[in-house]
């Protein structure tokens, strides 16, 4: 009776204990994310020369210092976003000769370039608004690069203005791509309202 007993024991055992599901690891999730309305209001600081319409909900922050030495003017300048950690930091440059936009120019482009060992594709669009006189490039950065978004605004004369989109947070492309594509569109309004005085 008892090596009956002790035998469907341990036939129900092993029976119970061959499972044919299979562990599945669940799909990743990322937090939600609490986007602010979008609502623009005047940028129009009295140590720059040009305004534009900035959002909000970013803070200003004047930036007079550039590792450690004094910033190449004084309209330095970020607009930082806390509740999506998003930085749009903006450099302002006088134009004082045609070689000095050159070289402008081409330290813009270096400064995108820099981003081709993690980049996946990077592409420029030229944009040109000669109403207001501001013409220059965007940079749209794919892949884990630092900074997904780049571009520079100029009247190719007296005004250069540059700006960078990065984030305080590991480059990941895909569980950013919705906060990116909410930043490019505030980035795209400070340059379609970019005004010179």
């Amino acid at each position: 009776m008892k090596k009956t007993f002790f035998s469907v024991f341990i036939s129900t055992v092993l029976f119970t204990a061959c499972d044919d599901s299979v562990a599945v690891p669940k799909p990743h999730a990322y937090p939600k994310v609490n986007y602010p309305a979008k609502a623009y209001q005047p940028f129009d600081a009295n140590y720059c020369q040009f305004g534009f319409e900035q959002p909000v909900y970013a803070k200003l922050e004047r930036d007079t210092t550039f590792f450690d030495e004094k910033a190449g003017s004084d309209c330095w300048f970020n607009l930082t976003v806390p509740q999506l950690n998003a930085t749009i930091h903006c450099s302002y440059y006088p134009i004082s000769n045609p070689k000095r936009f050159d070289e402008l120019v081409a330290d813009a482009a270096e400064l995108v370039n820099k981003h081709n060992i993690k980049a996946s594709f990077i592409e420029e669009i030229q944009f040109q608004h000669p109403t207001s006189k501001v013409y220059g490039m965007i940079y749209n950065i794919e892949g884990p690069a630092a900074s997904p978004y780049q571009f520079y605004a100029t009247d190719s004369v007296r005004h250069f203005l540059r700006g960078a989109l990065y984030f305080n947070t590991q480059a990941r492309p895909d569980s950013l791509a919705p906060v990116v594509a909410f930043m490019k569109k505030d980035v795209n309004k400070l340059i379609e309202t970019l005004q010179w005085k």
